[in-house]
C-alpha cells in the first residue's frame, strides 16, 4: 500500500494538457486545479488552486517545443509542489527534450541532457517517469529513481491488428538496429530485419544508400525513436521504394515533426506514419498520412503501480 501520499494528484503544464486529461480519465481521478500562465514580462506563473499536502503528485509535462518554456514550467511546478508539502513528486516527462545533447560530440560541447537532469532533481522531483529516451544512458544522469517506459509494444499491437503479410522491419540507420531488432521480435510471425547503410562519398555529395537485407516485393515498417525534420525517414522510404519495396509504413514514439517534416512526409513514399502522443500534435500537422496512438493507458498503469509501490517491470 502507498505510504507517501493519501491520494493521486495529476497535474499538467501547458505542453501535455490533452495527455494528462487522458491519463487522469484512465486512472479515474480529476486533473488537479493548477493554472500555469505568464506574467506580462514573460516570466512563468504557477498557481496551485487546491491542497497537495501529503499527496502523491504526478506532474505531466513533455519538454518539446517551445522547449525552454515547457522545461521552466515543469521546474517551477515541481518547486511549487515541494513548497506546498506534497508527499512525493514524480515528474512525468513523456518526451524528454535536450536528449540528443547526451555527450560531447566535439570540443567544448555542453552535455545538456545531464544539465536538465540536474535541474529537475534540484527543483525537488523525487522520481521521474519517461518514455523512449533518445539515449538509454540518460537514465544514469539522474540521482533519483527513473522509470523508463517503452512505446514499441503500442506500435507493435497496432501492426499486429492490421495483419500485414510479407513484412520486413527496416532500421533507418545503423544506430537504430537494436531497437528495430527488438521491435521485430514483438510482431506476429518471424519478421526479418533489414538495415539502411548510408554513406556520403565526400563533402556536399548526396548520400548513397545501400540496403542490407531483402526488401523487394515486401511490405516495410521503418522504426525510429523520434522523427524531427523527417529527412532520414523520408529518404529511407524513397530509397526502399527504389529497391522494390511495396507498401512502406513508418512509426516512432516521438513525433517532433519540426520545420519541413509534414511536407516531406506528405510527398514521400510513406503510406502511413504512426506516432504516439508523447508530444501533442497541433491541428495544422494532422494530415491523412499520420495516425496518432495514445500512451495514456501505459502511463496510467505505471502511475497506479508507482502510487501503490508495486513493480512496473511487468509493463515492459
Amino acid at each position: 500500500m502507498n505510504t507517501s501520499g493519501s491520494e493521486i494528484k495529476i497535474i499538467s503544464g501547458n505542453s501535455s494538457k490533452e495527455l494528462a486529461q487522458n491519463i487522469a480519465d484512465y486512472i479515474g481521478v480529476p486533473v488537479a486545479d493548477c493554472t500555469v500562465g505568464k506574467f506580462s514580462d514573460g516570466e512563468i506563473s504557477v498557481n496551485m488552486n487546491e491542497t497537495v499536502r501529503g499527496c502523491d503528485v504526478f506532474v505531466v509535462q513533455s519538454t518539446n517545443s517551445p522547449v525552454n518554456d515547457n522545461l521552466m514550467e515543469l521546474l517551477i511546478m515541481i518547486d511549487a509542489l515541494r513548497r506546498a508539502s506534497a508527499g512525493r513528486i514524480t515528474a512525468v516527462i513523456p518526451y524528454y527534450g535536450y536528449a540528443r545533447q547526451d555527450r560531447k560530440a566535439k570540443s567544448r560541447d555542453p552535455i545538456t541532457a545531464k544539465l536538465v537532469a540536474n535541474l529537475i532533481t534540484a527543483a525537488g522531483a523525487d522520481r521521474v517517469l519517461t518514455m523512449d529516451l533518445h539515449a538509454a544512458q540518460i537514465q544514469g544522469y539522474f540521482d533519483i529513481p527513473l522509470d523508463h517506459l517503452l512505446g514499441g509494444s503500442i506500435l507493435a499491437d497496432h501492426f499486429n491488428q492490421k495483419g500485414i503479410e510479407d513484412l520486413v522491419v527496416v532500421s533507418p540507420d545503423l544506430g537504430s538496429v537494436t531497437r528495430s531488432r527488438k521491435f521485430a521480435t514483438t510482431l506476429d510471425g518471424e519478421v526479418p530485419l533489414a538495415i539502411i547503410d548510408k554513406r556520403r562519398p565526400k563533402a556536399n555529395v548526396c548520400e548513397v544508400m545501400n540496403i542490407i537485407g531483402d526488401v523487394k516485393g515486401k511490405n516495410v515498417i521503418l522504426l525510429d525513436d523520434m522523427i524531427d525534420t523527417a529527412g532520414t525517414i523520408t529518404n529511407a522510404a524513397n530509397a526502399l521504394k527504389e529497391f522494390g519495396a511495396k507498401d512502406i509504413y513508418a512509426c516512432c514514439t516521438h513525433g517532433v515533426l519540426s520545420g519541413p517534416a509534414i511536407e516531406r512526409i506528405d510527398n514521400s513514399a510513406i503510406s502511413e506514419l504512426i506516432v504516439l502522443d508523447t508530444i501533442q500534435l497541433p491541428e495544422e500537422k494532422r494530415i491523412d498520412k499520420i495516425k496518432v496512438l495514445s500512451v495514456a493507458p501505459l502511463f496510467g498503469d505505471a502511475i497506479k503501480k508507482i502510487f501503490s509501490n508495486e513493480s512496473i517491470s511487468v509493463l515492459f
